[in-house]
């Protein structure tokens, strides 16, 4: 006699009848309608001065660098690309481009060394909110006013930096006028002026980086400051430092005041960077078809360095 066969019951979920339509229910896609709307409206404000400020403005530079408008004029002609063909084949382009990238090598590395170094120094001694404020000084202070003490210590006659060069019998210069100096003396302002910034951001990395590790590498007998620092401090730093070497970096290449205050690109160019060549275009020959395409070469430089820095930085930084 055959056994009866008798029907596994299906699951509760199998048993519920399915809709001819696959997708979600109504009060679910009104639900998610719903937060799309939210979202819209939170970020609207801040999306709509993104576009205001940055994006428009980018699109408009990029429309004048097409022209051989000027500054005032009432008519302009579209010349297409003869302005980047014209800033590609000038000279003195040429040579602001080459001081920014010798400004940047230069303020780069001297901020973040002696960033980390002082930091280091602070972390280790006494009295550390007290350094950390001398030294965030002067990335907090107007930097024209700072300029203008700089001139003042570095003026040629009655500058305490060549009479205090007098005293020990060591040679003087005209260190704001002499094309072998001027640049260095600039570079070396940019460092001190983002010296307390970067040093601030990598007391801040200092802090959160765990005791343990440090007692780990002592058992594993990396007892010594460089060990400890080689295999503990700087790993743990990554992420501070891309952070630190991007912004400054950006900083450098928007180095301005102090050559505008101090130099005026001269003697004979040596000083002048990008952005000094753009308002030397744009608004003292009013040249502003021409200015907008040294701007839009200039972002393309800035955004291209700023992506492979980061791009090859983030392979070597250690996340916790």
């Amino acid at each position: 006699m055959m056994a009866e066969i008798v029907p596994l019951p299906r699951d509760r979920a199998t048993s519920v009848p399915r809709s001819d339509n696959s997708g979600p229910p109504l009060a679910v896609r009104a639900h998610r309608l719903a937060e799309i709307a939210v979202a819209w409206a939170l970020a609207g404000p801040a999306l709509g001065l993104l576009v205001a400020l940055f994006i428009l403005p980018v699109f408009a530079v990029f429309a004048i660098a097409l022209t051989d408008w000027q500054f005032g004029a009432s008519t302009m002609s579209f010349v297409r690309f003869a302005n980047f063909a014209e800033v590609f084949a000038d000279p003195s382009f040429r040579v602001s481009l080459k001081n920014t990238i010798v400004y940047v090598l230069i303020v780069v590395p001297g901020t973040i060394v002696l960033g980390l170094v002082i930091a280091l120094l602070i972390e280790s001694g006494k009295c550390r909110a007290f350094y950390r404020a001398i030294h965030f000084l002067p990335f907090m202070a107007t930097l024209t006013a700072m300029a203008i003490a700089w001139e003042a210590l570095l003026h040629p006659t009655i500058g305490l930096l060549n009479q205090a060069l007098s005293a020990i019998g060591l040679p003087t210069a005209n260190w704001l006028r002499d094309e072998n100096t001027v640049l260095p003396v600039l570079a070396v302002i940019g460092i001190w002026q983002n010296l307390g910034f970067a040093m601030v951001l990598f007391l801040a990395g200092l802090k959160a980086i765990p005791q343990d590790l440090y007692d780990a590498a002592d058992i594993d007998g990396a007892d010594l400051w460089l060990d400890r620092l080689t295999t503990v401090t700087l790993p743990m730093l990554g992420p501070v430092m891309m952070f630190v070497v991007i912004v400054v970096a950006l900083k450098a290449f928007e180095a301005f005041d102090t050559v505008q205050i101090l130099t005026q690109g001269g003697p004979g160019h040596a000083s002048e960077v990008l952005l000094y060549t753009l308002y030397r275009e744009s608004f003292q020959y009013l040249r502003t078809g021409y200015g907008a395409a040294v701007t839009i070469v200039f972002l393309v430089i800035v955004v291209a360095l700023t992506l492979i820095q980061a791009r090859v930085m983030d392979k070597r930084v250690h996340y916790q």
